[in-house]
């Protein structure tokens, strides 16, 4: 089907031989000739190059109906110079942004059927122990042993509002709703702050705390720093047996501060190391009640501030935590 463009171009230029060939013909025969072969000419080669500029549009839309329709794997980059060619590349690059989007999407997918499974298997853990208490405390008229299992109960409830509250915050920082301060921070606040949780199982563990960190000041979120800190402080307590050692000190460089959170725990193997920021990573060291959700918050607000935290590990002697903050370059 001839385009209408086309059309009025060959009209126009028809129109326009004739008339001009008619008014020559007066002057001489030879003339009007060369007014008709030159009018056939211009008239052919607007054609041609019209016509080559529709095709490439043609062509062009039928790229886009295939994108349209989820195909991606196509290379439409022109190495020609021109308006079409333009308009061609940026198509591609469109194209490509699409693809890498559509890949982002379809890994996000997988990754959120997987973070589904994992946060319902950590809540079916606490919720079918508190229905085999339940059912256990129906029966029981022994008032001591209901105590304990209420107790159970209790301690199965808090480890499910931990669990929520940081898929929460982590949820919220994935979504980039958080919006964190830029202040002053005293690093004994955030260590003295990011203890107080945890004073009750330091006691009834009987693990020794040594706290021989100096003070310095970074700039970033306090809040988010001790929910940081404390994380890393309940994955150390967690994996360190009664009667051991938790230490905490601070190293400044002209680079950077840290704070060190060091225990005397079973350590974490050589192949599980480089995943333990990830979310719900279990390596074979982790204990019973680690739903792996913790370091990777931690990190998270490390990144967040421009920090970053550093992990040692060896099996059967411990492991060594370091939250550096970077000074300021001026």
């Amino acid at each position: 089907m001839i385009n209408k463009d086309i059309k009025i171009i060959i009209s126009t230029g028809v129109c326009s031989t004739l008339l001009f060939s008619f008014i020559c013909l007066f002057f001489s025969k030879l003339c009007a000739l060369l007014c008709l072969v030159l009018g056939i000419v211009i008239m052919s080669v607007c054609l041609y190059f019209t016509k080559k500029r529709y095709d490439k549009l043609s062509e062009l839309n039928d790229y886009l109906s295939l994108v349209c329709s989820g195909n991606y794997d196509l290379n439409i980059a022109s190495n020609t110079e021109g308006e079409l060619s333009i308009l061609q590349n940026n198509l591609y690059k469109v194209i490509i942004l699409l693809k890498t989007q559509n890949e982002l999407l379809a890994k996000d997918k997988v990754y959120l059927a997987d973070s589904l499974a994992d946060v319902s298997h950590q809540l079916k853990t606490p919720l079918t122990s508190m229905m085999v208490m339940t059912d256990l405390m129906k029966n029981e008229k022994d008032e001591q042993k209901n105590k304990e299992f209420l107790e159970i109960i209790e301690n199965q409830l808090d480890k499910m509002r931990w669990l929520i509250q940081n898929l929460l915050k982590v949820s919220k920082l994935d979504a980039g709703t958080v919006a964190f301060k830029s202040e002053q921070v005293s690093a004994a606040d955030v260590i003295t702050e990011s203890l107080k949780p945890f004073l009750v199982t330091l006691d009834l563990k009987q693990i020794s705390l040594i706290n021989t960190a100096d003070d310095f000041t970074f700039t970033g979120d306090k809040n988010w720093t001790v929910e940081a800190l404390g994380n890393i402080v309940k994955n150390c307590l967690e994996h360190t047996d009664k009667n051991g050692t938790l230490e905490i000190f601070t190293e400044c460089t002209n680079v950077y501060n840290s704070i060190f959170i060091k225990d005397n725990g079973c350590g974490i193997a050589k192949e599980d190391l480089p995943h333990i920021f990830e979310r719900f990573y279990h390596g074979k060291n982790s204990s019973g009640e680690s739903v792996g959700i913790g370091l990777a918050l931690a990190r998270m607000v490390a990144e967040k501030e421009k920090a970053s935290i550093i992990a040692e590990s060896t099996e059967n002697v411990g492991t060594q935590f370091e939250f550096r903050f970077y000074k300021a370059i001026i």
